[in-house]
């Protein structure tokens, strides 16, 4: 009977999780360049009950739930018009440098100029490789090709936003701020291909699809209930049973 408490509460983690994934989806339907999460659930360990006088039973102890990656479907393009907003079509990440010298990938194009002229994002992390404009260059003045080459006033060229891929997005480590670090499970960067450009004056809005969201919120809600009933139910049993016991 102590089974049917542990698959109860096993489920109750479960959806849980589910929930805080999804809550943070939610919390993130507007952040620029942001991927939703993917769930995944998994049996967990199951034991083998009877013996000679009968057939075998598999008694399994619940579910158990993971994150197993975000999509990396495309989010809507939003103009801006600002000529430092960029969206990344296609595959890839910008790559910055964060303060502990380490580096970071993100999809979020809201660059804008520090205090020495260098190109950084919207959290103050460094693009690399370095693009520095000259002092007095406003950023009304720089075109940014779909190559990702930055020109100041009559063409001339400052440096190429290089953008970088990794063979297993799913597997990227994220760091918060919208960041995400290379690692074993996602590989080694490498150069992105043709079929990831950049367009200037835009920006990529987050994949999150709220009513989906709201949807699975739902669903997993009314699930925790229903496992959570389970487990009064287990109680009054239990309760019963000591009662007769007596």
């Amino acid at each position: 009977m102590l089974s049917g408490l542990y698959s109860a509460a096993a489920g109750m983690a479960a959806q849980q999780q589910r929930i805080d994934g999804v809550s943070n989806d939610l919390a993130n339907a507007s952040t620029t360049g942001y991927k939703h999460v993917r769930v995944g659930f998994r049996d967990l360990l199951y034991n083998a009950q009877g013996g000679s006088a009968g057939p075998t039973v598999l008694a399994g102890a619940g579910a158990a739930a993971g994150f197993i990656g975000r999509s990396q479907e495309q989010g809507a393009l939003q103009t801006t018009d600002q000529p430092l907003d960029v969206a990344i079509q296609g595959p890839g990440f910008f790559q910055v440098k964060r303060p502990d010298g380490s580096l970071a990938l993100t999809r979020d194009g809201s660059l804008r100029l520090d205090s020495q002229g260098r190109l950084t994002t919207s959290g103050g992390h460094v693009l690399q490789p370095e693009i520095t404009v000259p002092r007095g260059t406003g950023a009304d003045k720089l075109s940014i090709a779909g190559d990702g080459t930055v020109r100041a006033g009559a063409g001339r060229s400052l440096g190429r936003i290089e953008l970088v891929t990794v063979p297993a997005p799913d597997g990227l480590q994220p760091l918060g701020g919208n960041l995400f670090a290379a690692n074993a499970a996602s590989g080694q960067t490498t150069a992105a291909g043709n079929d990831s450009t950049l367009r200037q004056g835009t920006l990529e809005g987050s994949n999150v699809d709220v009513g989906d969201a709201m949807v699975d919120m739902i669903d997993a809600q009314r699930s925790f209930q229903l496992a959570s009933k389970a487990i009064q139910m287990q109680d009054q049993m239990l309760e019963i049973a000591n009662q007769v016991k007596r």
